[in-house]
């Protein structure tokens, strides 16, 4: 499993694509909180409270990676569960050659196939 997720740009800058990575983190933290959720759904928990986790690192003018620092939240009432963890997640971007859309991807995780018996 490896997921996307393709963000607008409010504008077309190259020289502040840092600034306009900052912004979108800040702005859509509850988007990027549902795009990081989809990582963990198998285990129950959700992802609250994010925010850029470390430097940002470009690779060439257009590409490069981040980590987003998250609240891993495990929630059951029936099991009498309510744990909260801060976490890392490494993530890859990726800006057209307009600089007027961003694309995150998310680390593969491999799915577990099916067990022989």
């Amino acid at each position: 499993m490896q997921e996307t997720w393709n963000f607008e740009l409010n504008q077309s800058n190259e020289s502040n694509s840092e600034k306009s990575i900052k912004e979108l983190i800040q702005s859509k933290e509850k988007d990027l909180g549902i795009f990081l959720s989809y990582y963990f759904k198998k285990e129950g928990a959700i992802a609250e409270k994010v925010s850029l986790g470390s430097e940002i690192t470009f690779l060439t003018n257009h590409t490069g990676k981040f980590k987003l620092e998250f609240d891993l939240v495990h929630f059951n009432a029936c099991l009498a569960i309510n744990e909260q963890k801060r976490d890392l997640i490494e993530i890859s971007f990726e800006f057209d050659s307009d600089f007027k859309n961003l694309k995150l991807t998310g680390p593969y995780w491999p799915e577990r196939g099916m067990d022989e018996i």
